[in-house]
């Protein structure tokens, strides 16, 4: 029952943010490593009949893995002259093996990338989807790009960090640089990341907006097709048995 209750919930996600934290999901469930060992036994005598494990053949460790993580990184000169296209994508989709780092990682692109796909970008799914490929063309760290999008259209948002400080929602993804600094991990790729959210930012929320300004980040046509309903035409007029109302019995002749 408690499956099912937590598979209801999923459902309810959006659509976007569904899919894209199951793919995030996948990857490291694929990344399985354990311990085997191969043991050799004396000819006709099984170690369940009592057989020994031969002198000469050692507990012999072996590496069991599924997909490793060298398959997934970005490397322009696999992709471009082995053809390993996966590569685009896997490169946004793997945060680590499973442990803290993944963790925290999916904790925040399931909570922002939800919270823009149920705010600004209500209606606009393909809005939403062009802002992620955005992001890729330029390799930029999603999570980052994403968080920092959120906090600038919530800026009276009040942030409580861990439950240590709270502050205004522009100041977060500073703090997560500032976070990740101190576990010891490198800050360009959030550095990155903050860089092209102000990009996509000013170029949809700041240009248009100023004298002479127009939008520069066009979604393709292809795509709101594909993923946006489709709009009511305003001079559509409908049957009379669509209209609402109390519908009168057909005349009998």
């Amino acid at each position: 029952m408690a499956w099912q209750g937590l598979t209801a919930e999923f459902l309810q996600v959006p659509a976007v943010t569904r899919a894209y934290t199951a793919a995030c999901v996948l990857p490291p469930a694929a990344v399985v490593s354990g311990r085997g060992v191969a043991m050799v036994t004396v000819p006709g005598r099984g170690v369940e009949g009592g057989g020994e494990i031969a002198p000469d053949a050692p507990l012999v460790p072996q590496q069991l893995e599924l997909l490793s993580p060298f398959q997934l990184y970005f490397n322009p000169h696999l992709v471009f002259r082995k053809f390993q296209v996966w590569r685009l994508v896997t490169n946004f989709l793997f945060f680590g093996p499973l442990g803290f780092s993944f963790f925290f990682n999916m904790l925040f692109v399931f909570r922002y990338c939800r919270m823009l796909e149920e705010g600004s970008f209500r209606g606009r799914t393909a809005d939403f989807v062009f802002m992620f490929l955005f992001g890729g063309v330029v390799m930029t760290a999603l999570v980052a790009m994403l968080v920092y999008v959120w906090s600038r259209r919530s800026p009276r948002v009040r942030v409580n960090f861990f439950g240590l400080i709270t502050f205004q929602a522009p100041f977060l993804p500073w703090a997560l640089m500032g976070f990740s600094l101190l576990l010891g991990n490198s800050i360009l790729v959030d550095l990155l990341g903050i860089v092209v959210g102000h990009i996509y930012y000013f170029l949809e929320d700041v240009f248009p907006n100023q004298p002479g300004g127009k939008r520069l980040l066009l979604t393709p046509g292809f795509l709101k097709l594909l993923l946006d309903a489709p709009e009511e035409d305003p001079n559509y007029l409908p049957l009379p048995e669509e209209q609402p109302g109390p519908q009168l019995p057909p005349r009998q002749q």
